[in-house]
């Protein structure tokens, strides 16, 4: 029995070049770890990966055909990552949102069922962070790829009895424009609005929030920017 050894080295051929290929755009979206994926690139991995594994192992599809789908997907993904960088109101769409888990100390049982969380997989989370006891926590955020981001109450041993009468004792800062784009979310989580924003601004001498790169507030340390680079003559 007379074997085809072309379909083996076209198989073969493919798939060097679809691993490739992968590792090139996954440096060029600068995703380093499997734990910076958000939902969406998770899912865009998994429709790549089906992409790739369709046109291994068909004989009607050429190698030009597949380094064709790889450069368009490429392309798409990072004019996709550069669009949403550009206007940071639709990343919070593409990407979704951190969730405030525990505020103020306080959990937020409504913010766990909505990531349907319980409190055994909130306690690993909590655990894989080095925290085995809720009173250290003041603020912890549920990131968009499934981790837990936590901010520390400044003296939990302190700390007993009802969790509602600790409130306010850390204050979690929260970006309020990013890349001179007003957080209108961010602004009514803290039960802000613009205005008060451009008040802010102008007492620091910015007139224009366009002009800031970054702005931060916090209840406690107020308010910290930076604005964008300008042209020096």
């Amino acid at each position: 029995m007379k074997v085809d050894t072309s379909l083996y080295v076209s198989i073969g051929v493919k798939l060097t070049v679809a691993l490739i290929g992968l590792l090139i755009m996954t440096r060029l979206l600068g995703k380093k770890e499997i734990s910076q994926l958000t939902a969406f690139d998770f899912v865009s991995s998994l429709m790549l990966s089906e992409l790739v594994g369709n046109t291994i192992y068909d004989d009607n599809i050429h190698l030009s055909h597949l380094l064709f789908a790889l450069i368009i997907w490429t392309l798409l993904a990072l004019g996709l990552e550069k669009f949403i960088a550009r206007f940071p109101r639709l990343s919070r769409y593409a990407a979704g949102t951190p969730d405030l888990i525990i505020r103020a100390g306080v959990i937020d049982f409504n913010a766990m069922k909505r990531n349907n969380l319980d409190f055994a997989q909130l306690g690993m989370l909590l655990r894989e962070n080095n925290i085995f006891s809720l009173r250290e926590v003041a603020y912890a955020l549920f990131e968009t790829n499934g981790s837990i981001s936590v901010l520390l109450q400044k003296d939990p041993e302190k700390i007993s009895g009802n969790a509602e009468d600790h409130q306010g004792t850390v204050s979690l800062p929260a970006y309020i424009i990013e890349n001179g784009s007003i957080n209108e979310d961010t602004l009514k989580r803290l039960g802000r609005d613009r205005s008060w924003v451009e008040q802010l601004l102008q007492l620091s001498g910015i007139t224009h929030h366009e002009r800031v790169l970054f702005a931060e507030w916090s209840d406690s340390s107020g308010l910290y920017y930076q604005l964008k680079e300008t042209n020096k003559a």
